[in-house]
């Protein structure tokens, strides 16, 4: 059963393993004394898929980049594999494990296919071939374009790109800021597939999407946010049968 995030524990042994990522009482804001996260809470285990939903301004995208290092932290801590993280830059970050994909302008669309994906590993360039391999496995079609250059790619190919780009530094945590945004129906879908897919290959995930139900459908636990708190926490499942999250969220999140 889903419940109110306040009354949720979340220590204690999961099938999934050990905590990779925990925000906690997380407050964190763009500008001087206006907080957008107000004691935000999250734990993403190895190898679950966590998705946030919630009504526009809630967060969600703040959560993300909070985590990326993008937002200003004023009170509580991230941590990742129990290091806290907050104030690491973004290319610390990335070196530590920690993969980002925004939802906009989230490739080089002057370059190939190729030199995007090797701008994913400048930190480490000697193991291109090797995470070209992973990526490929995940992402087929993109193998025999890598000459093409990206902007010349639709809206889910690029997304697709962008993706591949973030795993290749081998994250130990990928973060995806609205992989659905702005595609069509069938592209939406894709995109989520692809999402299961990564997760599927051991990357643990954390998705934050408008489209509430279809996030719910794939995720093994979803965070609701409003105003800046976890209101509700659960599997998946439970969050999409809650008569109270279905009447206050669902109800206008993301309809199929």
């Amino acid at each position: 059963m889903s419940t109110p995030a306040s009354d949720t524990a979340v220590t204690g042994p999961s099938p999934k393993g050990e905590v990779v990522v925990e925000a906690k009482d997380l407050v964190a804001g763009y500008l001087p004394g206006v907080n957008i996260l107000n004691s935000a809470n999250l734990v993403a285990r190895k190898g679950e898929l966590i998705g946030i939903i919630g009504p526009n301004g809630a967060g969600k995208s703040t959560l993300l980049k909070a985590i990326f290092g993008m937002v200003q932290v004023r009170g509580g801590d991230i941590t990742l594999e129990g290091e806290s993280i907050v104030g690491l830059k973004a290319d610390k970050l990335v070196a530590r494990g920690v993969g980002f994909v925004p939802q906009t302008n989230n490739v080089f669309p002057s370059l190939t296919i190729e030199e995007n994906l090797q701008m994913g590993l400048y930190q480490k360039p000697k193991v291109f071939t090797e995470r070209l391999e992973f990526v490929s496995s995940i992402f087929a079609e993109l193998g025999g374009r890598l000459k093409q250059r990206a902007g010349s790619l639709s809206g889910g190919e690029r997304q697709m790109v962008a993706m591949s780009r973030a795993l290749m530094m081998d994250p130990a945590v990928l973060l995806l800021d609205e992989p659905s945004a702005g595609l069509s129906p069938v592209r939406q879908d894709d995109a989520f597939i692809r999402v299961s897919d990564i997760n599927k290959a051991g990357v643990t995930t954390i998705m934050v999407e408008q489209n509430a139900r279809r996030c719910l459908q794939i995720c093994d636990r979803g965070y609701v946010l409003d105003q800046g708190r976890d209101a509700y926490e659960g599997t998946g499942r439970d969050l999409l049968n809650d008569p109270k999250v279905i009447g206050l969220y669902l109800g206008t999140l993301g309809q199929d």
